[in-house]
């Protein structure tokens, strides 16, 4: 079943509604992480094929933007229930090129499912406001107007919920899009296009560019004046890399990019419960997830117990090619990804962590690496200063609140963390104090459409989901009135 879904997938550009080749002829390998094979070749734009898709999405703006809302909004809810519809054979196709499990992927299908929703939604709502002004000599007109056209660069961990995420606020918002996918994972995105074509998305309202030349598609987006808004999910370094490009032309940015998020068990915390959050915070997506656990800081009380426990669950993991049943953990996404794990972990040990489970990748085809629990970790070790993205847990004791607060903290990074307490007065106080913009209190699992996603520090600017989702994509008219 899956090579025929991998097979029927168009493989080309998505520009002005049409499918077609790279203008230079150009293509690209995706490969399988758990075979390490080839499972298709994917047209590779390049910056010809960049600038006409800017001008698609520029020559499809002004009708879009005047589609009454809940035209937008039928074509979002229409999109919603395709997928939804049709959320085995996505998940599928994620598993094949990303890796994940089968439930993993149909989990990622409903929430990207769920943006699509939400801001069909959410597209009807938002107005402008009008008054007197307070002087008297007029009145005062506000309005929302969607920004233009907007180019959207996700990552390759979450290829189906990322490209959701922005493409739907984009279009509830009435702007027209461009979508640069990762090049590891671009089959996701193209099936996407054949679902908003059939949804009834007009010609140019989104274009897809899969490309291996990342830089050479978005500085070629970013240099022309028509392109007004970026939203990128990805690294802190080439967030910062693309913030100073988009300066260039004062592009509206939106950036959702690295974490280094920790996990703070206080001294009440339920060690059931507190276990089974880490297991989830730890190893979604094989720990391949901005928002993963890295850093868990356990009250010194407890954390033999819970390291003993952890341990024990993520040793009883299954590691497999996500497709098979009964797979808990699938491959990392490349070589390179499994092989900075690999060195993360050999150097902390190597200055005298010490391994509870794991530790090593796996003998055989595809880029496997054992779930893996270290402890006693020197401060000077790589592994807690680093988005480690891979399946390792690193656990560090404190004595007090205060401590593990100032600890959590001692990063550039302020995207998610997590708080385990009984006391949830006690946890919230934590919670309050801990420099980050999504937090987890006795639970793993925070995401959600509704709620706005984004970070503090170099983690990012703006936020995704939510009515702030909505807000990334208008701009703000005033017009002083008198009658």
């Amino acid at each position: 079943m899956s090579d025929k879904l991998v097979q029927n997938i168009p493989t080309g550009l998505y520009i002005a509604g049409k499918w077609c080749n790279s203008s230079s002829g150009e293509r690209f390998d995706v490969y399988d992480p758990a075979t390490e094979e080839i499972i298709a070749s994917v047209a590779s734009a390049n910056p010809d094929d960049a600038t006409a898709a800017v001008t698609a999405a520029h020559d499809a703006g002004p009708a879009w933007a005047a589609r009454a809302p809940v035209e937008r909004a039928d074509i979002l809810r229409k999109s919603y229930d395709l997928m939804i519809e049709r959320r085995e054979e996505y998940a599928t196709v994620i598993s094949r090129e990303e890796g994940k499990t089968l439930a993993e992927g149909i989990g990622e299908v409903n929430y990207a499912a769920g943006f699509l929703r939400w801001f069909a939604e959410e597209a009807v709502r938002f107005s402008g406001r009008f008054g007197r002004a307070p002087a008297g000599g007029n009145n005062i007109l506000i309005q929302q107007r969607p920004v233009g056209v907007s180019l959207l660069i996700t990552p390759w961990n979450f290829p189906a919920a990322m490209a959701t995420r922005k493409i739907a606020p984009a279009l509830a918002a009435g702007c027209t899009t461009i979508l640069k996918p990762a090049s590891e994972t671009p089959l996701t995105a193209l099936m996407m296009m054949q679902l908003f074509e059939e949804a009834g998305v007009p010609a140019g309202v989104v274009n897809l560019l899969p490309s291996k030349h990342s830089s050479q598609i978005s500085n070629t987006i970013l240099s022309d004046g028509r392109t007004r808004k970026l939203s990128f999910t990805g690294s802190t370094e080439v967030g910062r890399v693309l913030l100073a490009k988009a300066a260039e032309k004062v592009i509206n940015c939106s950036m959702e990019l690295g974490g280094n998020a920790p996990f703070i068990v206080l001294d009440d915390a339920d060690l059931d419960v507190s276990t089974e959050a880490a297991l989830v915070a730890k190893i979604r997506n094989a720990g391949e997830s901005c928002i993963g656990a890295n850093r868990f800081y356990v009250h010194s009380s407890l954390i033999d117990d819970f390291a003993a426990r952890l341990a024990n669950k993520m040793s009883r993991l299954k590691v497999g090619p996500g497709l098979e049943p009964g797979v808990d953990i699938g491959p990392l996404v490349n070589a390179s990804a499994r092989d900075k794990v690999e060195s993360l972990v050999d150097e902390a040990v190597g200055l005298g962590a010490r391994l509870l489970t794991g530790g090593k990748r796996l003998d055989r085809p595809g880029y496997f690496f054992e779930p893996t629990v270290l402890i006693d970790i020197p401060d000077e070790a790589s592994i807690l200063h680093t988005e480690i993205f891979g399946p390792v847990a690193t656990l560090l004791p404190f004595d007090d609140d205060e401590e593990a607060i100032v600890k959590a903290n001692d990063t550039i990074f302020g995207l998610a963390a997590y708080v385990c307490g009984k006391n949830i007065g006690r946890a919230l106080a934590v919670a309050d104090r801990v420099e980050a913009g999504v937090i987890g209190i006795n639970r793993g699992f925070v995401s959600d459409p509704a709620a706005p996603f984004g970070g503090f520090k170099q983690s990012g600017i703006g936020r995704e989901g939510s009515q702030e989702g909505l807000h990334e994509f208008l701009e703000t008219k005033y017009i002083a009135v008198d009658w």
